[in-house]
């Protein structure tokens, strides 16, 4: 049987990195595309390319979201069979601050790849990284049929690519499908994301390496899922006869606050001593609660969470310690471990 070939955009990213190991262990040929030097072999914690059984089927490519013909010229050469359009300027807060730019990749940028699909006339099957920040001050629980209501520039860009894929799925026919995943999180989340930010700090703390946490609103509430588990549904969105859009979520809500008494806590601190209230992570407008109803991916992908966000917490935390412990010699492992 002829390998399967996928192209993941944004592939150095944490879902790209833990969706390039599944598909690498599932037998594909991996193409992933970056705007940054295509090396994934500096990384500690992307896709196992050290590993020689799968380092010949993985290849990193250049990709700019802002340049359609690149990205034409790219589907021509690796001819994908499934693509996974995980690129984006994924951070709400700094969308404020670059709308423009959001929108032209997190948004243009959907339209340039699909574009690229149709002009080549692959027979690819795409999935798009949809958010639930595009339910933003809809009720919860939020589910596929919850009307949008976008609270951020990243959340109205999301909207745009979510009907954009919608539109070329109805109009030309494409296997396209939206996977709205609510917050998923793991050790490999950027360090300005405010769960990785919770959990560093409870790390750091401990080791008495900080004494202070700065943190905005802390009565947002969110449905915390674990990234590796996550990529698991995109692949499966996928596989299905029929394309379709799916919420993937756990279905619990937890504050900001919670997380950072879990963090906190797994370290033996109380929260209360250590976080610090800095208006400056205030939002202009913020979302106060996402909570997800995954019913429809439970009843048709088969797809359910096994970590919510107390066991997220715990797992961040450890590997932030573990983290510290691998540089800090045998000083850090005495105040830590």
């Amino acid at each position: 049987m002829a390998v399967k070939k996928a192209l993941v955009t944004g592939i150095t990213g944490q879902d790209g990195s833990y969706l390039g190991e599944l598909l690498l262990e599932k037998g594909y040929e991996v193409h992933g595309t970056s705007r940054r030097a295509p090396d994934l072999t500096r990384r500690s914690d992307g896709p196992p390319v050290g590993d020689r059984s799968t380092e010949h089927r993985l290849r990193v490519h250049y990709g700019d979201l802002s340049d359609g013909s690149r990205l034409a010229a790219l589907l021509e050469q690796v001819q994908p069979d499934e693509i996974y359009h995980l690129a984006a300027q994924s951070h709400v807060r700094v969308s404020f601050d670059e709308p423009e730019f959001t929108g032209n990749t997190t948004g243009l940028g959907t339209v340039r790849l699909l574009e690229a699909v149709r002009i080549t006339g692959l027979p690819c099957r795409f999935y798009q990284a949809s958010s639930s920040e595009m339910f933003g001050a809809a009720p919860p629980p939020q589910h596929e049929g919850t009307p949008f209501h976008p609270r951020s520039p990243y959340g109205v860009a999301k909207v745009y690519a979510y009907w954009a894929t919608r539109n070329y799925r109805e109009a030309y026919g494409m296997y396209a499908v939206n996977g709205i995943l609510f917050n998923h999180e793991s050790p490999r989340r950027g360090p300005t994301f405010v769960t990785r930010k919770i959990a560093t700090a409870a790390a750091r703390v401990k080791a008495g390496l900080q004494d202070s946490l700065y943190l905005g609103n802390l009565e947002a509430r969110r449905d915390w899922g674990y990234a590796r588990e996550y990529v698991e549904a995109m692949w499966l969105m996928l596989q299905q006869e029929q394309p379709d859009d799916y919420v993937i979520a756990t279905g619990t809500s937890h504050s900001v606050r919670d997380f950072a008494e879990h963090c906190f806590a797994h370290v033996g601190l109380d929260w209360r001593d250590h976080v610090r209230f800095d208006e400056r992570y205030l939002r202009p407008s913020e979302v106060d609660d996402l909570v997800g109803d995954g019913s429809k991916a439970h009843r048709i992908l088969g797809w359910k969470p096994s970590t919510h966000a107390p066991e997220l917490a715990r797992l961040m935390v450890d590997a932030e310690l573990e983290s510290l412990n691998s540089v800090g010699g045998a000083s850090a492992r005495r105040v830590v471990g």
